[in-house]
């Protein structure tokens, strides 16, 4: 069954052109749709009402198959469920969930796992009916009486603090409002560190709290002016010192409290210079760190606790090349790195000699925690004991569930603790590859792929290609049960590892941003070619998606090669890149400058934007069939940008393929909080790319009323 027309009360949304126009660098710009940046306007809470009134009509005939899809997502996921337990001193704690329930349940026991369970957060009970809830801070004192949580309630990302007594069961009177979700328990626990927000979304504050106290006497510890740096703070694993990072995408500064010693406030560690990166940790008579200063893909440095000034720091393990550190952990006795080869997650194990003045790495050759597998990323996780030989982490693959495991540094030995349960699943029917495509200037980019052993390579098969390549972040090819939904019906699922990602470190991060962006585009257009190709998929098959940055991909390639697509997934888009950077008064906009460029003052990145920004770049042409999102709470990526697109797009597109644009009144930039909830809003997104998937891609001739952007019935598929 194909998207059938919408009834005569659900119309083709429209929107009215009202021209809005700014004059920069000799060029008139006009935007026809500004004014559906009116959040607060009824008159656009009933476009977006329209819209999702029209996209409803139109995916009627796709329910029962949504429904089918939700249904086999759900069977998949064991509902009564619980983590793994982390002990912390005489406590284990972990969270559950139950049946029919949306959201998990924080507890502890007390010595064993026999003891008796002691609940300390219920968020269903918190979320009530319906909603939205996203926990942000979670951090238990050190003397465990007291919890320190945050809690969303619409997806803004304005986060409320309140500090719970677990003796009696009760929230303690103060509470904070606009923080962000990041705070640490100082000293005897009676203190907390927490940040704040700015008008512009930013964490810049942090501030000390002393239980009892009027909030609004607390202590300003520090406060960021510079709109470019967002602000955090963080424990060390052996719990003495709290790091404070001031970071940009590119940038990051250092400053560490030492809790033994609260009056002495922060001290500088690390200060900031353009392009340089900083992480640190710390063991005994020194502080850890990781740094890109001197050294492209980073390398590992040591700072005396007793002089922090840069001429006292040394150099412990040199730049390697094609291996990127990307992350520290310190024991007591070993350091782990988390590193990069080859674009895969792996680690490093060290033992340390802490009895020289110098960190001394008594292997000259780590331990290496290997994966036979092509495919996979793996972190580290709930490593709380610095004391402890046994090191944790998460493992996962596209044929490999979550998996966690602890691995003792002395030994080798490792322990799966636990493999998330996935019904009716056999890694034995799928099998997992990895490929290699060549990129306009003769580059390799990697694709993760993943299929049932009985789809045939002969270029008939339907593939969804995901890309994001931004911000140096790496999309991992890891497990998840709701895509078996896609890959049982014979669908291949593949991710480009393009470059504005982080697949092989800071030089394929920065030939991926800026004025180099179109490699990005050109990348994952080569990837789309090689599994065309290789008879993985044909044009009348490929459906790509992508989100918030990936969301901009995924506009700017149908815009450049809308014919090589047959369907699009844009999820909160980030697709009016010129007009939200000529806008510093939006929330994160100066901070993306270092991303994209500041237009406004600098001529080029207004040019090199301009050339690609798909909002900017539409053209009369024939486009795949596309499925938009949006948030109405979303602070990252305002829900207008997609509004306004798909309102641009429907009265300059010269076909008549299904376009849609759904925005979660509710929900901010990451969707549904609840689990069901997010696998009903998965379920909906499956069901339109198979039911493209059954529908032709229709062009159709130029003619008076597409001039006027008045096409009968457009954006809806007539077949």
């Amino acid at each position: 069954m194909k998207f059938r027309l919408p009834q005569r009360d659900f119309p083709t949304p429209t929107a009215d052109r009202r021209p809005h126009t700014i004059h920069l660098h000799g060029h008139s710009l006009t935007d026809d749709y500004f004014w559906l940046r009116r959040r607060e306007s009824q008159e656009v809470l009933d476009h977006l009402t329209a819209e999702n009134a029209f996209t409803e009509s139109m995916m009627a005939s796709a329910e029962a198959l949504q429904q089918e899809i939700y249904g086999e997502m759900r069977a998949r996921m064991p509902e009564d469920d619980c983590s793994v337990p982390v002990r912390l001193d005489d406590f284990l704690y972990y969270h559950r969930t139950e049946k029919d329930k949306q959201y998990s349940i924080y507890c502890r026991r007390k010595d064993s796992e026999d003891a008796e369970e002691e609940i300390l957060l219920d968020l269903n009970q918190i979320a009530g009916e319906g909603g939205f809830l996203r926990l942000g801070v979670y951090r238990v004192s050190p003397d465990h009486r007291y919890l320190a949580y945050s809690l969303d309630r619409d997806g803004s990302e304005q986060y409320v603090l309140r500090i719970k007594d677990l003796d009696s069961g009760s929230d303690l009177p103060e509470q904070f409002v606009n923080t962000a979700h990041s705070a640490e328990w100082v000293g005897d626990g009676e203190t907390l560190i927490y940040t704040t927000r700015n008008a512009a979304h930013r964490p810049y504050r942090a501030f000390s709290h002393r239980l009892g106290e009027d909030p609004d006497q607390d202590l300003l510890l520090f406060e960021e002016g510079d709109e470019r740096f967002f602000l955090s703070v963080e424990k060390t694993r052996s719990r003495r010192f709290i790091i404070l990072r001031l970071g940009t995408h590119t940038m990051t500064e250092l400053h560490v409290l030492d809790t033994q010693r609260l009056e002495a406030g922060f001290t500088l560690l690390a200060a900031r210079r353009p392009n340089v990166e900083f992480s640190a940790d710390h063991h005994g008579d020194r502080f850890l760190m990781l740094t890109n200063l001197g050294a492209a893909d980073f390398r590992l440095m040591e700072v005396p606790l007793g002089d922090l000034r840069e001429s006292a720091w040394r150099e412990v393990l040199a730049e390697r090349p094609k291996l990127v550190l990307e992350d520290l952990a310190c024991f007591s006795r070993f350091l782990v790195l988390e590193v990069r080869r080859n674009g895969l997650r792996g680690l490093e194990i060290y033992t340390l000699d802490g009895s020289s003045e110098r960190c001394r790495l008594q292997a000259q050759e780590p331990t290496l925690v290997s994966f036979d597998q092509p495919a996979y990323t793996v972190r580290l996780a709930g490593n709380v004991n610095f004391e402890s030989p046994w090191l944790r982490f998460v493992f996962s693959s596209f044929v490999t569930p979550r998996s966690v495991f602890d691995y003792h540094m002395e030994s080798g030995e490792r322990k799966l603790l636990k493999r998330e349960e996935v019904v009716a699943f056999n890694s034995e029917d799928f099998v997992s590859e990895r490929l290699f495509a060549t990129a306009q200037d003769g580059e390799s980019v990697p694709i993760s792929v993943v299929r049932k052993k009985d789809v045939a390579l002969d270029g008939n098969a339907p593939l969804l290609l995901y890309g994001y390549g931004s911000y140096g972040t790496c999309i991992e090819p890891r497990f998840s049960s709701a895509r078996l939904s896609l890959l049982d019906r014979g669908v291949i699922y593949a991710i480009a590892h393009i470059r504005g990602g982080g697949a092989f470190g800071r030089g394929w991060y920065e030939a991926g941003k800026l004025e180099h962006k179109a490699a990005t585009f050109s990348d994952f257009e080569a990837a789309a070619e090689l599994l065309i190709r290789d008879r993985h998929t044909c044009p009348r098959k490929l459906m790509i998606r992508g989100a918030s940055a990936g969301g901009l991909l995924i506009g700017a390639v149908i815009n450049r090669r809308p014919e090589l697509f047959h369907a699009a997934l844009a999820e909160v888009p980030f697709v009016d890149v010129l007009n939200t950077m000529l806008d510093p008064t939006i929330p994160l906009t100066v901070i993306e400058f270092d991303e994209w460029g500041n237009p406004g003052e600098d001529e080029e990145a207004f040019r090199v934007i301009s050339s690609y920004s798909p909002y900017d770049n539409l053209k009369p042409t024939a486009y795949p069939h596309l499925l938009v999102t949006a948030g109405l709470h979303d602070p990252r990526v305002q829900y207008w940008e997609p509004a306004k697109w798909v309102a641009k797009l429907r009265s300059t597109k010269r076909d008549e393929n299904v376009l849609l644009l759904k925005t979660d009144m509710v929900s901010g930039h990451g969707g549904a909080s609840g689990r069901f909830d997010a696998l009903e809003q998965e379920a909906f997104k499956y069901a339109f790319l198979l039911r493209a998937l059954e529908t032709d891609r229709v062009d159709v001739p130029r003619s008076a009323s597409m001039e006027q952007g008045r096409l009968e019935g457009s954006g809806v598929s007539k077949l």
